[in-house]
């Protein structure tokens, strides 16, 4: 039996009010008062698909031992490379071993899915061994668009194989179809869409029934059979009208999170169907379907292991886990739409010196550091002799992966002066549990959430970006721990 056997998601902690938007854009484009209910997550300054996806796939690996996934998979149609394998940044991140398969999936918002499915193809045919999909977006729309509006930053992951799967999957269904209804090109920025009507009624409208149908009519099912329904389409009208053609309504339909979250692209679909994962119990059928170029109908039946995972993983601690962005302008700034004098301390030139990275690259990605084979002492970063001076052993060390083990703060301290989208910057020393301590920035807190000796969990981020070369790069900074934050 090949299926589910872990989820996760993520939403970032920064929420943006509609009206907010429609307040500051309105007076250009008073239509997208139409959308303006709700709110919509925003990732943070130092956020992105990748950042995302890994925070995502950490929470769905949870008591998962990293050297026994065997194949990592990246779904977004915001990468932020072109030629460089970007699933690779999260597969280091999420501490997976080098000897792997992985993969990036993109081009259109069923990225998730397709690559769920190849996910589930790769542990059927290798007896059942583990594969992880994370899929996020951040996707952009243009000042005072329905894009803007509705579009939301969002990460998901699922973990497939053969062993304590709490979703077996019975069967899937695809159509695909050169369908533009949303489109950016390579060098494009901004999501440019087609008329609303066409999206709507020759998109969602017809897509998703076809696939819904190619399904049901493949393994001798009727849509009303199915215990919960995921799908993603952000008009109201749209949704009620496949509703009524596949005979479910009320608490069978997967609610779609965009007075919450948004619509988040590629992750969608997979978002959703970790929120359903959250209360779904064993013997339940469930329906997940993607849009975007066509679409993927998958079919899955809950297990009795459903309640192992139910811990807490999933959507509904990071959408409690929110803070209101009140200001408009720091939003367009922190996605690169308005230009900041960020001083002579901004203009450093951040040159990436690959070699080094390199080397580093396991304490960099995987926030790996060591500990010592004679005495225990754990540190960071690794170095090949022993920080305790009563050992001071060479080269009798072994790896440890940090990143899921938290801390506590050590010090701390705000700095005007430091170039930073999000002033003052937040910086100080972590101390490890286990032992070790290292200087991080401290992320989606203010210096007044901080006190010495709290606790942290640590978030794959962006350390800077050189425009010069159009290169980001990433480390891991220090947040206040999730159930901590108000």
């Amino acid at each position: 039996m090949v299926g589910i056997s872990s989820f996760g998601g993520y939403v970032p902690r920064y929420r943006m009010n509609r009206m907010l938007v429609f307040g500051s854009m309105g007076w250009l484009n008073p239509v997208i008062i139409t959308n303006a209910r709700g709110e919509k997550a925003v990732a943070n300054f130092d956020e992105d698909s990748i950042t995302m996806a890994v925070a995502a796939g950490m929470d769905c690996l949870k008591g998962v031992a990293r050297d026994s996934i065997g194949a990592v998979y990246f779904a977004t149609s915001t990468a932020p490379f072109k030629e460089r394998q970007n699933a690779n940044l999260v597969a280091g991140a999420l501490g997976a071993r080098d000897e792997i398969r992985s993969a990036d999936f993109g081009g259109s918002l069923k990225a998730g899915t397709s690559a769920l499915l190849s996910a589930l193809e790769f542990a059927a045919a290798n007896e059942g061994e583990k594969a992880v999909v994370c899929a996020a977006d951040c996707r952009l729309g243009k000042m005072a668009s329905t894009q803007e509006m509705v579009f939301g930053d969002s990460g998901a992951s699922v973990m497939v194989g053969g062993d304590d799967v709490i979703a077996e999957y019975k069967g899937s269904f695809s159509v695909a179809h050169d369908f533009v209804d949303h489109l950016r090109g390579a060098n494009t920025k901004y999501d440019r869409m087609w008329e609303e009507r066409w999206i709507r009624d020759v998109g969602y409208g017809s897509f998703i029934p076809q696939a819904i149908k190619g399904l049901c009519e493949k393994h001798g099912l009727n849509p009303a059979e199915f215990d919960k329904v995921v799908y993603p389409c952000y008009y109201g009208g749209a949704r009620k009208k496949i509703d009524g053609m596949l005979g479910v309504e009320g608490d069978k339909v997967q609610d779609d999170m965009l007075a919450t979250v948004g619509d988040s692209g590629a992750a969608h679909p997979l978002l959703m169907l970790s929120a359903a994962l959250e209360t779904a119990q064993p013997g339940q059928k469930i329906l997940l379907v993607s849009y975007g170029s066509g679409c993927d109908a998958m079919w899955f039946e809950v297990t009795d292991n459903i309640s192992k995972v139910q811990d807490g993983r999933g959507v509904s601690r990071w959408l409690a886990r929110r803070a209101d962005l009140d200001n408009y302008q720091k939003y367009l700034v922190w996605r690169g739409m308005a230009p900041p004098e960020l001083g002579i301390r901004g203009e450093t030139d951040k040159e990436t010196r690959w070699s080094l990275i390199w080397r580093d690259h396991k304490a960099i990605l995987g926030l790996v550091g060591e500990k010592c084979k004679a005495c225990g002492t754990q540190q960071f970063p690794p170095r090949r002799m022993c920080a305790n001076p009563e050992c001071g052993v060479v080269d009798e060390m072994e790896p440890v992966y940090l990143a899921d083990k938290g801390g506590k703060v050590f010090t701390y301290t705000g700095d005007m002066l430091a170039a930073s989208l999000s002033p003052p910057a937040v910086y100080g020393t972590v101390s490890f549990n286990g032992g070790g301590r290292t200087v991080m920035d401290f992320t989606d807190c203010a210096v007044d959430d901080l006190a010495v000796g709290n606790p942290l969990d640590f978030s794959f981020r962006l350390k800077f970006y050189d425009p010069k070369r159009d290169i980001t790069n990433y480390f891991w900074k220090a947040i206040p721990a999730v159930e901590e934050v108000k």
